[in-house]
């Protein structure tokens, strides 16, 4: 079994770090990060905090090097899922891509470029210590289903979870994974956002009133539009706020760590995301509207040149 993990960052390596512990998987983390892929190919790939292990993939820049998969795991930023996998589609042709991105709509650009496509979503996070170390910060379980206008087969999907659960990685395969992946949307809609324009890890936000109360309005937008599509979420949102900020107080969201660095973050595959499908289905999100507004002002701050 051959597996391509497209866009080897903190998360991406979560997965290429434990996949490659299996001695009949052949792993290859596909990442623009030359520092990275140098790194991993001359001293392997190492894991710390939640998971603690060194194993060694096969890395590379260039996806030309890479011979054909027959899964492939994009883990990219959202905002560059188009690029991703236009630049690698040609590994999978034959394949599968499962996408545990942030976000909503990486499934319907996915399908553009390869013939089946996975749903899914991971509740794991971490940071890049340094070229070829990542910490990860937090553990949870990922779950993968179909996504349904083009998917894989069940068979795929539960081949995949099996592995990822065998190399440590706890995965589910599910018959409709649109509830995991809506709840993790609407709990990062609501958490990262505060987090970015606070400075604020996850616990200490929460541990604010005034905060507490924009979080839990935020959760509840995104948990009326699930409603109005007939979503059935896998846990409540809220609920999820409270227990992140018992197991991970200090953690700083992915949001967080991109303000810091002055990045361009994924609010539009979030915040946006959920303002379009709220339009769409007649439910209001002036919350989340005027968030995803200031995070994409703030992201012009970092640019002006006055």
């Amino acid at each position: 079994m051959r597996v391509c993990i497209v866009g080897c960052g903190a998360i991406g390596s979560l997965f290429a770090a434990h996949l490659a512990k299996l001695e009949d998987v052949e792993v290859w983390a596909f990442d623009l990060d030359q520092a990275h892929v140098d790194a991993i190919n001359s001293n392997g790939l190492r894991l710390s905090g939640e998971s603690t292990l060194l194993s060694h993939p096969n890395a590379s820049s260039d996806p030309a090097e890479i011979p054909a998969c027959e899964f492939g795991i994009l883990a990219t930023k959202s905002m560059h899922t188009r690029a991703a996998i236009e630049s690698t589609a040609h590994i999978f042709q034959d394949g599968a891509v499962c996408t545990v991105q942030n976000g909503i709509g990486n499934e319907e650009i996915i399908a553009g470029y390869v013939p089946r496509v996975i749903r899914g979503t991971t509740f794991p996070a971490g940071h890049i210590i340094e070229p070829g170390h990542v910490g990860q910060d937090t553990g949870g379980k990922t779950s993968i289903g179909p996504f349904e206008p083009q998917s894989a087969s069940q068979e795929e999907i539960e081949t995949l979870a099996n592995r990822l659960t065998e190399s440590g990685f706890e995965t589910v395969a599910m018959a409709d994974a649109r509830g995991a992946q809506w709840t993790k949307v609407i709990f990062n809609a609501a958490t990262n956002p505060v987090g970015a324009l606070t400075g604020l890890p996850h616990g200490v936000a929460g541990d604010q009133p005034m905060l507490r109360k924009i979080i839990a309005g935020l959760g509840a937008e995104g948990m009326a539009i699930a409603d109005a599509l007939s979503i059935t979420l896998d846990s409540d949102p809220d609920e999820l706020v409270d227990h992140a900020r018992e197991v991970a107080y200090l953690h700083k969201a992915s949001m967080l760590q991109d303000a810091i660095a002055h990045r361009n973050t994924e609010v539009a595959a979030l915040n946006g995301g959920l303002v379009k499908f709220g339009q769409e289905n007649g439910i209001p999100t002036p919350l989340t509207q005027i968030i995803w507004a200031l995070i994409t002002g703030l992201e012009h701050s970092w640019t002006r040149d006055d």
